[in-house]
């Protein structure tokens, strides 16, 4: 590695990405399953979107929300995961700054992205138990599309302070980065400057946007099981609830992993290095991977429309 790695220089022209320190000689084996989970999210999430598309009773709102999921998915694990693996395979560790700097904001942005898809998920539900015969006037077409673009609007203008600040920044200790992609902490901590605002705005953009999408998940569902209790029978309770099942479940992948990140990041000073990158990385592998799955497996319509498929297929 040059000198300048290590020596005085400013706004370097490269990072270079260690991958997961202190398991470099086990890079290789990692990659199997960091490979395993990118393609089941790749092939998972084609499938919901193929699905959907191709059976009429699934164009409503909650599936229409689910394919804005899937695409998010697609595109936020495709930011990071092969430049993660060709660091693995084949020993390249070089980023150019600039590309450097636009996987940061595509890694946040589509996470925040899918912060607010939850949210969508979640209003969707509660007008659909809540309040059934208003569902299809109130979560029509064009109000789902906006819904959809103002979560992505959202995205994009709250994340985007994060790399217009890191460009501004002169790098002067060093420009190794120990992950195997940029991730926002890592590239700050290697700015020669005061980083303090970016720090103070990451933790707004962690409460008070992502925060308040949780809160509002939150009290939908607080809404959503007092109109289940409120239902006569123990199985049309048991029903409902099913139907809320699956947005809970990837709620919880999602929030759960990215939460004890950032904690670890900030309290975690004792933690090996190793895993705290792992953790990272499953915010990125997880939910992806999980997503289709879990819709899948707990989704009649979906189940009910793959199994057609297959047994077409065999037939």
């Amino acid at each position: 590695m040059s000198d300048s790695n290590t020596t005085d220089f400013t706004n370097p022209s490269t990072f270079i990405l260690l991958g997961i320190p202190g398991l470099e000689t086990v890079h290789v084996w990692i990659s199997i399953p960091f490979c395993t989970m990118y393609a089941i999210a790749i092939l998972g999430n084609f499938t919901i979107l193929f699905i959907v598309k191709m059976e009429p009773s699934l164009h409503r709102p909650m599936y229409y929300f689910l394919c804005m999921l899937a695409v998010t998915d697609l595109v936020l694990s495709t930011a990071a995961v092969p430049k993660m693996l060709s660091n693995f395979w084949f020993n390249s560790r070089e980023i150019d700054f600039s590309a450097c700097l636009t996987q940061m904001y595509f890694t946040l942005s589509l996470s925040v992205t899918q912060s607010g898809i939850f949210m969508a998920m979640a209003l969707d539900r509660y007008v659909a138990i809540c309040d059934p015969l208003r569902h299809s006037s109130i979560l029509t077409n064009p109000v789902v599309a906006k819904i959809g673009l103002a979560v992505v609007l959202r995205s994009a203008m709250v994340v985007l302070p994060f790399p217009l600040l890191a460009r501004q920044w002169p790098y002067c200790r060093t420009n190794i980065i120990p992950e195997p992609y940029c991730a926002h902490i890592a590239v700050v901590k290697l700015a020669c400057a005061d980083t303090r605002v970016s720090s103070y705005y990451g933790l707004f953009v962690l409460f008070c946007v992502m925060g308040l999408d949780v809160i509002f998940i939150a009290l939908s569902y607080t809404q959503i099981l007092r109109a289940i209790f409120r239902l006569p029978t123990k199985d049309a309770r048991l029903k409902t609830l099913g139907t809320c099942g699956s947005h809970l479940s990837v709620s919880l992948a999602f929030y759960i992993p990215g939460l004890l990140s950032s904690l670890m990041y900030r309290f975690g000073q004792n933690v090996a290095v190793h895993f705290h990158v792992l953790i990272a990385n499953m915010c990125i592998l997880l939910p992806p991977m999980l997503n289709p799955i879990i819709y899948g497996v707990r989704t009649k319509q979906i189940r009910d429309r793959l199994l057609r498929l297959f047994t077409h297929k065999g037939a």
